[in-house]
């Protein structure tokens, strides 16, 4: 994956884009070569992620959308999420402001038989417009969402990660040369009730990319192991497991 530990704390939740400014056809050509390049948690889950214009969502926000279709499999949102952070960050990169939307919908809620997950939304932004202090952050502090000592560079990355409604569901134990990483079953957000369930789904992937570009800037190598589903309502529910070599 590439280096793009810089743009974790460039990247904001843009809202508002300058009309002044447009993407160019050679930088929406470059966006969809990047598409091509994007690496799947999964790669065995089929996933289509196309791009449209704002006019073929209800999105509020940007000049284009990126929707993700995939097929409905154990761990498929996790995957939408680790999919999708690769391109907010890389737009981040680009100068490209992006807002991942929960609540907006394509004006198609299939593609050849895969269910749409998830939009981002994006447009051209100024580099003023981005974060340039990481102070910035309203985020949980290390102590509330990592236990045990580990490198302070990868911590920070799944610390200032994205999430539905900040709600940051990811809780993270190291010891004994191995990660795990749960997901708070009882995370609750304002405004979204139940759907939250869903979001934090592909907030998991989210924080699993950050993790991995974390562990990666810190030369750390690393086995993954996605763990199976388990089916808890409640509590802490284990996605993930990272071997250190």
């Amino acid at each position: 994956m590439t280096d793009l530990y810089k743009m974790l704390t460039k990247r904001k939740s843009m809202r508002k884009f300058d009309e002044e400014l447009f993407i160019e056809k050679e930088e929406l050509e470059d966006i969809c070569g990047k598409i091509t390049n994007l690496v799947p948690l999964d790669p065995d889950i089929n996933v289509h992620i196309d791009v449209v214009t704002r006019d073929d969502t209800d999105a509020k926000w940007g000049e284009y959308c990126l929707l993700l279709y995939s097929e409905e499999k154990p761990r498929w949102l996790e995957n939408a999420g680790y999919l999708l952070e690769q391109m907010d960050l890389i737009f981040a990169d680009m100068d490209i402001g992006s807002c991942w939307l929960g609540l907006a919908k394509p004006n198609e809620p299939e593609d050849n038989g895969l269910t749409y997950a998830i939009m981002l939304a994006f447009g051209k932004s100024r580099p003023e417009d981005f974060r340039d202090d990481v102070s910035r952050y309203r985020r949980m502090t290390a102590p509330e969402i990592w236990t045990g000592d580990f490198d302070a560079s990868a911590i920070e990355a799944v610390r200032v990660a994205p999430s539905a409604c900040n709600s940051q569901p990811w809780r993270i134990v190291s010891e004994a040369g191995k990660i795990t990483v749960f997901r708070d079953m009882d995370t609750e957000a304002p405004y979204v009730g139940e759907r939250i369930k869903y979001f934090n789904g592909i907030d998991m992937g989210i924080c699993l990319c950050c993790l991995e570009i974390g562990l990666d800037h810190a030369g750390i190598e690393y086995e993954r192991k996605l763990l199976p589903e388990d089916g808890k309502t409640a509590g802490l529910s284990p996605v993930a497991e990272y071997v250190i070599k």
